[in-house]
């Protein structure tokens, strides 16, 4: 059956660039100002480039190395997941990088680990005398940092999940809804975190749950800002990059259990589930999809997904949080 894909609708007028000054960035960072930098942005934004340049240049106005980055990513923190997730390991250069290669793919890492995961790091970098620049553009896992989220901990469920797994999500909200009042949409904006909602919602009902407990950060945000349509050239340019580098047969070999860095092979739903490339690539190995048709509707998963984390770090704006939008380039 002939799938059919269309673009999303234009995305919402661009905030303001900013002219970023790294020595009052320092400045501020030194005085106590803030206690954390964070450079943040959508897919194919720029922002790693940006954040190990803004760490090359603290380096350079201290006279040592004292800048390190951790990684904001939700799907880099696995290996294996190297070409699928654009690592790009060689933008760092020189820069220590965190939070990156932490896991073996297959395993459900959480926001509640990474949280507990980043404060570790963060907690050893201070305690150095180091300046931590956060980067990435998982939203949800830049204000479980920042914001320190009360977070539950709560086990994964796979045979709850997948009871839930045929049913509409109209069922699921309600279902949630049952446990208690939906105060906004973040729950269930996509069917993942639905699902998690009600795991930890039915988890809580029925046993005691440890839930973390640590600081907010005064954090300084930085936003790498592309237009819309310079966006889109770069998303489509870098997965044509991808697929030539051999994006599909790293996720062959994560099947197969014949990557060097995997354990074994991993069924096709763990790879479905990390979403994106690995769905989408997935499908195509499994024959449910045709190269072209792959390629395409990837690209416009990819595109979608970076209008989503715009929406959600215009949404931390109207919450309240500063973010100094800048030119990447």
């Amino acid at each position: 059956m002939k799938r059919e894909f269309t673009m999303p609708p234009a995305m919402a007028q661009l905030p303001d660039a900013e002219v970023i000054d790294f020595g009052a960035v320092l400045h501020a960072f030194r005085s106590g100002e803030c206690d954390l930098i964070c450079v943040l942005g959508p897919t194919a934004s720029g922002k790693t480039r940006y954040a190990v340049r803004l760490a090359k240049a603290i380096n350079a106005l201290e006279g040592r190395a004292v800048a390190e980055i951790i990684s904001a990513d939700s799907r880099q923190v696995y290996r294996g997941m190297t070409i699928g997730t654009g690592k790009d390991l060689d933008e760092y250069e020189e820069i220590p990088y965190h939070l990156i290669d932490i896991v073996q793919a297959g395993e459900k890492y959480d926001i509640y680990r990474y949280q507990h995961d980043f404060e570790a790091v963060y907690r050893s970098l201070m305690e150095q005398g180091k300046v931590p620049i956060l980067c990435g553009g998982s939203g949800l896992y830049i204000e479980a940092a920042t914001c320190a989220y009360n977070l539950p901990d709560v086990p994964a469920d796979p045979e709850f999940r997948a009871s839930l797994e045929e049913r509409p999500m109209e069922e699921l909200i309600a279902m949630l809804e049952s446990y208690h009042p939906l105060h906004n949409s973040t729950d269930y904006d996509t069917r993942k975190r639905l699902v998690r909602a009600i795991e930890i919602a039915r988890y809580e009902a029925e046993h005691p749950v440890n839930r973390s407990a640590f600081l907010p950060k005064n954090t300084y945000y930085i936003g790498t800002l592309v237009s819309r349509e310079r966006r889109i050239e770069r998303i489509d340019r870098r997965l044509d990059a991808r697929l030539e580098e051999g994006m599909v047969e790293e996720v062959r070999s994560l099947l197969d259990g014949t990557h060097p860095l995997s354990s074994g092979p991993l069924n096709p739903e763990g790879l479905l589930y990390y979403g994106l490339e690995y769905k989408w690539v997935t499908m195509y190995i499994n024959g449910e999809l045709s190269l072209p048709q792959m390629r395409e509707g990837l690209a416009i998963a990819i595109h979608r997904f970076a209008k989503r984390q715009m929406t959600w770090f215009r949404g931390m704006e109207r919450k309240g949080i500063k973010i100094h939008w800048t030119d990447p380039e």
